[in-house]
């Protein structure tokens, strides 16, 4: 009995299988790590760093290269190994590509998709040419009933030509690209900075402390040099997270001080292990501003799913567990494999186990941390509150007060006191909960603490200062603000106070202020 494989499962794999279309990107550059990797065990290059990755976008002539320097394919090879569809050879314990499907997708986007390559010690270079075109054609044709293999050769040309013998590569062309996203050069460098195996720059301070945990630990990062039009790519952390300002410029409001580690185990075998920046978690981090926001999940040192993958798959309840971080988890057992569209992972019992321990580190560790950190900020703000009312209401005493004024700032100085009482009880017993040993992220807390405390809290402060002004004691006879204006009589005076008490009330503070200082000036 004979078995055919309908034409479709091409478009499947090729246009179907993906909801994004920068995941060619990936496909072909995981696909060249692995290539660097065999021919580093060859012997064909000394080291890794030996190894490189150009990713060329000509946006005029609508081409996308994509070129590596390790192995080739040998001459007798070629169609073998880029002309049979989901028939790979690699081991999926140690490759980071394994289904031979990826290398399909370039298919979907161009008119023409060429594979140049060459092998050490062969004196040819060989030519394969897909005609991306004429194969959506057939794809479309409900005439044509060829199976898949059929259609596969009647769409392939092989040529071939002379070769220096001491060269190696694969380039992977695609000629004609329409889709206009594949060609924007800045959104396929920050996807690729998330997406790709790459080092972290230099000049992100905690990049040394990553690679001592990984080393002390045994744990491998998989960095591979890639370059995009000539550029090296680079992870995008930073120290400083970012806000747009009201002119639209971006402006710093918090900093990432420190990075914390954890490992994910079944009982005695780590799963993965990770690492996330310690702040004064001022908010949810802005995308905007910030893009590669979120822990991440890696597997090989490549991005598994995007920012929103525990959300989805409800390994976080509170999606704001994931916004306020930035970090990574790490996967390394060998059973956590990426699923085809590399968005999770297949389903097995050691999944199940990385599911778990995660779910716990996202409920009684990073929640715990910015909710706490959240709660103190808020508090110490409240027990400010006293203070500034208070400075307020003083300098009211000096300049006069407008309207009811002085009623409202009495209300807001009892209120704030009251506020301030409860908020240096909750201070008390988050510091309490902070200190019990069993709490395992209490090293990180009194981090975060000492952070927002140097942000926030203000010097001399404690609840005797709550008693700076006595407001019951004080005469009702105040000073007015139109008590300045001698020329004017007692009715006028009442007059111009409700117009200033209108003016304060209405308009914003910058505005308010200069004209009330206007009238001033008028009348004085």
């Amino acid at each position: 009995m004979d078995v055919r494989i309908g034409k479709t499962v091409i478009e499947t794999l090729t246009e179907g299988m993906y909801e994004d279309s920068k995941f060619i990107y990936r496909e072909y550059i995981q696909n060249a790590a692995d290539q660097i990797d065999k021919a580093i065990e060859l012997g064909i290059l000394k080291e890794r760093k030996e190894g490189k990755v150009h990713i060329n976008i000509d946006i005029g002539k609508e081409q996308i290269v994509i070129e590596d320097n390790a192995t080739g394919i040998e001459s007798e090879k070629v169609f073998k190994t880029l002309g049979n569809i989901a028939l790979s050879e690699k081991d999926r314990t140690k490759n980071k590509g394994f289904r031979g499907i990826g290398r399909l997708g370039g298919l979907g986007y161009c008119d023409e998709l060429v594979y140049e390559t060459s092998y050490p010690g062969e004196n040819t270079k060989t030519i394969m040419k897909w005609d991306a075109k004429k194969l959506r054609c057939l794809l479309h044709d409900k005439a044509i009933t060829k199976d898949a293999g059929n259609v596969v050769k009647s769409v392939i040309d092989i040529e071939t030509c002379p070769e220096d013998t001491e060269k190696h590569y694969l380039k992977v062309i695609l000629n004609n690209v329409k889709n206009k996203t594949l060609l924007e050069i800045n959104e396929i460098k920050e996807y690729l900075s998330m997406v790709a195996p790459i080092p972290y720059r230099s000049h992100f301070v905690f990049c040394t402390k990553i690679y001592d945990y990984a080393r002390e630990n045994d744990f491998r990062i998989d960095e591979y040099y890639i370059y995009l039009n000539n550029d090296q790519l680079y992870k995008p952390y930073k120290t400083f997270l970012y806000e747009k300002s009201d002119g639209n410029e971006r402006k710093k409001y918090d900093e990432i001080t420190d990075v914390s580690f954890f490992d994910i185990k079944n009982k005695d075998k780590i799963l993965a292990w990770g690492w996330y920046g310690i702040s004064r978690f001022e908010k949810q981090i802005p995308r905007i501003s910030n893009y590669y926001r979120g822990i991440r999940l890696r597997k090989g040192n490549i991005q598994i799913g995007n920012e929103q993958v525990f959300i989805d798959h409800k390994i976080s309840k509170d999606e704001r567990d994931n916004a306020y971080f930035i970090g990574e988890i790490f996967c390394i057992h060998n059973d956590l494999i990426p699923n085809s569209r590399r968005d999770y992972f297949n389903e097995n019992e050691i999944l199940e186990s990385f599911e778990r321990a995660l779910k716990t580190i996202y409920s009684e560790k990073l929640h715990n941390i910015y909710y706490k950190a959240s709660a103190y900020k808020n508090a110490i703000k409240k027990i400010n509150k006293v203070s500034e009312y208070q400075d307020e209401f003083e300098e009211k005493e000096r300049t006069g007060f407008i309207g009811d004024e002085k009623e409202t700032l009495t209300e807001k100085i009892e209120s704030a006191r009251r506020d301030a009482a409860d908020s240096e009880k909750k201070i008390e017993k988050i510091k309490k909960e902070v200190d019990k040993s069993n709490i395992e992220n209490n090293d990180t807390l009194k981090k975060v603490i000492t952070l927002i405390e140097k942000e926030y809290k203000k010097e001399n402060i404690t609840p005797d200062t709550f008693d700076k002004i006595d407001v019951n004691a004080i005469s009702k006879k105040q000073p007015r603000f139109v008590d300045q204006f001698s020329g004017l009589n007692k009715r006028e005076r009442k007059l111009i106070d409700k117009i200033l008490s209108i003016i304060k009330n209405t308009l914003p503070p910058s505005i308010s202020e200069e004209l009330i200082e206007k009238i001033k000036e008028e009348f004085k």
